[in-house]
């Protein structure tokens, strides 16, 4: 029967691999890796990378999948989101089907982990319920950037006996939470920490993290907000794409 592994591989620094990971490196034959454009070849070239360094056989196959289009001037942003990942269902259906053996593993290497704004978990769901195609398969945790985060700016995310509010930009932009004082923030590509500027915040932000062109930077969010704003911008248009996370935490009230 065929077989399928989602796997977390962390946040960018190729020892985040914990060991089940590595270990289910090693029985894949298949590797089927999402290609999302010239400007992330360095996501593809991370992920090769890390089969590179602890795979020891060399009879797996990798099966480059290009990221379908996705409508990011959608007025709804749901159902555009919803029509995104039909899209990559279909095509996720159809590399299983047409490149995996009946008795073959494949792959999914995903950034971080897969339980953290990734939709590989639900899209393979989605594909055995259609009941057109029938596999096993398995999900295995990773390393995400909030946890990475945590640790490069040495700090707990949580304050004691204190709730962790994890979220979007787009969720931001409502307001501050009203649940926590300590928001994680993911998916933030138009800076909405500035919305929140007024209230008495610290921030931890951090770009690339566990990569070469990790970038820090902490502080009172009213003093560096512009400083992460204009190093953000940089970053970007340097490298063409950035994935970046902050925490804010609000003074107790």
């Amino acid at each position: 029967m065929r077989t399928v592994l989602i796997i977390g591989i962390g946040a960018g620094d190729p020892r985040h691999m914990t060991v089940q990971a590595i270990e289910a490196l090693n029985t894949v034959d298949v590797f089927f890796v999402v290609e999302k454009g010239r400007e992330k070849q360095d996501l593809l070239r991370l992920r090769k990378d890390i089969c590179d360094r602890y795979i020891e056989h060399k009879s797996y196959r990798t099966v480059e999948v290009r990221d379908p289009p996705r409508d990011r001037t959608a007025a709804a942003y749901g159902p555009a989101v919803e029509a995104w990942r039909r899209s990559r269902s279909d095509l996720y259906e159809t590399v299983i089907r047409d490149e995996l053996g009946d008795d073959e593993c494949g792959a999914f290497l995903v950034w971080g982990d897969p339980s953290l704004y990734d939709g590989t978990v639900e899209i393979v769901g989605d594909i055995l319920t259609r009941g057109t195609l029938s596999f096993g398969y398995r999900v295995i945790p990773g390393i995400s950037s909030v946890q990475a985060l945590a640790a490069r700016h040495k700090i707990a995310l949580n304050r004691v006996g204190q709730p962790i509010h994890v979220t979007t930009g787009r969720r931001l932009a409502q307001g501050f939470p009203d649940n926590a004082d300590d928001v994680v923030v993911l998916l933030d590509a138009e800076c909405t920490f500035k919305q929140v500027a007024a209230q008495d915040v610290t921030i931890y932000w951090g770009a690339y993290l566990g990569t070469e062109d990790e970038i820090l930077v902490s502080g009172k969010l009213i003093d560096v907000m512009d400083e992460i704003e204009t190093v953000r911008r940089e970053a970007r248009e340097r490298k063409g794409w950035i994935m970046d996370v902050y925490l804010l935490r609000r003074t107790r009230r």
